[in-house]
């Protein structure tokens, strides 16, 4: 599948295992997973790096094999979640920081392209947040106020 800009087509990425069970070597029971969840949501991390973290450390290869729930299902009933999605606010990050740049580099051309494009990003990705009701419907990314989302 091609980029969505460049059209370039890049090296595959890596897939998940075609099994739906979970492993047998797996020695945590899935309330022992969904507790460790919420201790990591609790002190700040992303789903993502959840995820990471319980892969590496505890050798959890997939939390939703073994508790039957994402970890965004697992954080959103303990009302763990963030107002603003994960990838929503790594966009809303790489355009504060290339804002910041600009300032510096105001003549960089490559870097105003890359600053519409993670702009328009942003935009597609929060209407698709407003209609499946994960973001406010009044909800608006302002570049000037964009430093506040980051707190």
């Amino acid at each position: 599948m091609a980029r969505m800009h460049s059209r370039k087509h890049g090296v595959s990425g890596s897939t998940k295992p075609a099994k739906k069970i979970s492993p047998s070597w797996v020695s945590y029971k899935s309330k022992e997973v969904e507790l460790l969840v919420v201790k990591y949501a609790k002190e700040g991390l992303s789903p993502s790096q959840i995820g990471i973290r319980l892969r590496d450390t505890y050798g959890v290869p997939d939390v939703k094999l073994i508790v039957k729930k994402s970890i965004g299902k697992i954080l959103g009933d303990g009302k763990l979640l963030k107002d603003i999605p994960e990838d929503l606010m790594a966009l809303i990050k790489k355009s504060i920081l290339i804002r910041k740049h600009l300032e510096e580099n105001k003549h960089d051309q490559p870097a105003k392209r890359g600053l519409q494009l993670t702009d328009s990003k942003i935009g597609r990705l929060s209407k698709y947040y407003k209609r499946t009701h994960k973001l406010p419907a009044d909800w608006k990314f302002d570049s000037r106020k964009a430093r506040m989302y980051l707190d």
